[in-house]
């Protein structure tokens, strides 16, 4: 895990609201059926403007911490969403430091314990803190890189205090 400074994009894609007790629930669960949803061929054909082939999940609009609920939106990154296919919504992730956490292996195995990490760092009172604001999976063919964001450091890496 590292700090970067997370770059903005704008993501079209199919929305959902869930909470993390949900998902645990496979009677609950939302984010199967979405991900089938936006993995589907052919599922993103009609977006204008993409900037890659990687799938994007921005996690956002946190109810309070991971235990709240919060909306997840999967699609693709595009350079401008003026026009938006039917059922299908926009939204920009900030740029804003992020801890980066790279999931490789079988998914999404790999991905749930890269969040299991978050949750324990979260829980643990680990620094930096967790925003809860706006956090990125990029999925490629290697796996996914997870970009959670985190609170600004407020000290001043030049002084000596």
């Amino acid at each position: 895990m590292i700090i970067v400074d997370r770059p903005e994009v704008l993501v079209v894609g199919y929305a959902v609201r869930t909470t993390n007790a949900a998902e645990a629930d496979p009677s609950r669960a939302r984010l199967p059926a979405l991900w089938a949803r936006a993995g589907a061929p052919g599922a993103f054909a009609h977006v204008p403007g993409r900037v890659d082939e990687n799938l994007y999940a921005v996690l956002t609009d946190y109810e309070s911490d991971h235990h709240g609920a919060y909306t997840e939106v999967v699609g693709v990154a595009v350079h401008t969403a003026a026009r938006l296919p039917e059922g299908m919504v926009a939204v920009r992730a900030p740029g804003v430091p992020a801890l980066m956490l790279e999931a490789r292996g079988p998914m999404p195995g790999a991905l749930v314990e890269a969040w299991q990490y978050v949750w324990k760092h979260t829980e643990s009172g680990g620094a930096p803190a967790r925003a809860f604001t706006t956090d990125l999976e990029i999925h490629h063919p290697g796996g996914a890189d997870v970009y959670v964001a985190v609170l600004p450091s407020f000290t001043d890496p030049t002084s000596s205090a």
